[in-house]
């Protein structure tokens, strides 16, 4: 038995993922230790977990990058608050780890002065990444904008002169900061994003072919471990989901706020008069004043896997945890995103035929009608994808490799 330490970004978006391995990992007999969110403390606690909320300073630097007028702006804003949390998460870790004494580490890839702590420590660590991490990969358009990958030699030239203004253009944001927080931890420096992530001895992903793309020169040490779809601890479905007799549309918007709540409203407006109950969830709050017609039910949280079971269709804003959590469920997508990695998940979803997408800023209820009935019919590709998030092994092949790469080290025995 060992005990494993976990430290996550300040987002249920990014515990929830990282919970379905450590529930796991806890299965099999490990203590786990959890650094999160103050909202997700409870759910540690129900888990099993030995929870405390992370430095409040890191939660109060919250995400403004959806006021930004242009994507470069958003990037800007959305690298400097991770910059400004990781200063925190330096102390945050250490103490954490004081207090712990773990055998092995599993952090947040989005954590940067904790990712630095593990790096400079002697305690086995690893990188959970909810979502496709930003490395390079030989036949894959540079990660952000969202580009369609184009084959042979013509692919090639194009992204060879795009990486530089994309990739080049994250790594002029992130390196002078990031090199900061890695000197008051004790790490070396690094050049690029890519360097950064690969420090880590070994990275798990949520994901999985064909959803994700092939990337034959990511190495041994990255792995995809599906889905990684999770809920809280179980409990009845509510009344009025039970009284539910049309097919359901779930709708769900962004856990950190994001200026996406339009896309429930225009889902509930656009699907009024269509034979389906809408369900519209919003994790970053209820707004005020929100027109609920007669087929659909608004929450602030539902657990998302009692939906899915009668879902035809989810719409999401494109982030991975949500749009992942619908296709293991075979359950098609159609993806409206607003910004972040949320152009690539829309672009995969197209790419691997599981749904549809349609940006943020062609929005109406007349085109996503159109786009939702779309992907209605995507059931079968759907359901490819949940099998090749099942082929992966799932957490139960991420846990193996923790037990297998970080337990069996000879820092267990100390």
């Amino acid at each position: 038995m060992a005990t494993i330490l976990a430290y996550t970004s300040p987002a249920m978006g990014h515990l929830y993922p990282i919970s379905a391995l450590l529930v796991e990992l806890r299965n099999r007999g490990h203590v786990i230790a959890l650094r999160t969110l103050a909202a997700g403390v409870e759910t540690g606690h129900e888990l099993g977990f030995a929870t405390e909320a992370i430095d409040p300073r890191i939660e109060a630097t919250v995400h403004d990058d959806w006021t930004a007028p242009n994507p470069r702006a958003a990037l800007k804003l959305a690298m400097d608050v991770f910059a400004r949390r990781a200063v925190h998460e330096v102390g945050d870790l250490r103490a954490a780890i004081a207090d712990q004494r773990p055998d092995a580490l599993v952090i947040d890839a989005m954590c940067w002065g904790a990712a630095s702590v593990a790096d400079a420590g002697d305690v086995p660590w690893l990188l959970f990444c909810p979502f496709t991490p930003f490395l390079r990969s030989r036949g894959v358009p540079p990660f952000g904008p969202g580009l369609r990958p184009w084959p042979g030699v013509w692919g090639r030239i194009r992204d060879d002169a795009l990486r530089p203004l994309i990739t080049g253009t994250l790594d002029r944001l992130i390196r002078p900061p990031l090199n900061r927080v890695r000197a008051d931890a004790g790490a070396p420096p690094i050049t690029t994003f890519d360097e950064f992530l690969r420090r880590a001895p070994l990275m798990l992903v949520a994901g999985g072919e064909p959803f994700e793309y092939p990337h034959p020169d990511w190495g041994d040490s990255v792995q995809m471990i599906g889905a990684c779809a999770f809920d809280p601890a179980p409990v009845a479905a509510p009344d009025w989901l039970e009284a539910i007799k049309e097919p359901i549309v779930l709708v769900t918007t962004s856990s950190e706020r994001q200026g996406d709540a339009d896309l429930a409203t225009t889902t509930m407006l656009a699907l009024a008069d269509e034979p389906v109950h809408v369900v519209a969830t919003f994790p970053a709050g209820l707004p005020e004043h929100v027109s609920v017609p007669t087929n659909a039910t608004a929450r602030e949280f539902v657990p998302h896997s009692q939906v899915l079971r009668r879902a035809v269709c989810a719409v999401t804003h494109g982030g991975m945890g949500a749009t992942q959590k619908a296709l293991a469920s075979a359950v098609p997508v159609c993806v409206v995103p607003y910004g972040r990695d949320q152009f690539e998940v829309a672009r995969r979803v197209e790419v691997s035929g599981c749904g549809t997408s349609l940006p943020a800023k062609k929005l109406n209820t007349k085109r996503l009608r159109v786009k939702i009935r779309e992907a209605m019919a995507k059931t079968e590709r759907a359901h490819l994808i949940a099998d090749g998030f099942a082929a992966t092994g799932g957490v139960g092949r991420g846990a193996d490799l923790v037990e297998q790469q970080l337990l069996s080290q000879p820092n267990l025995a100390r």
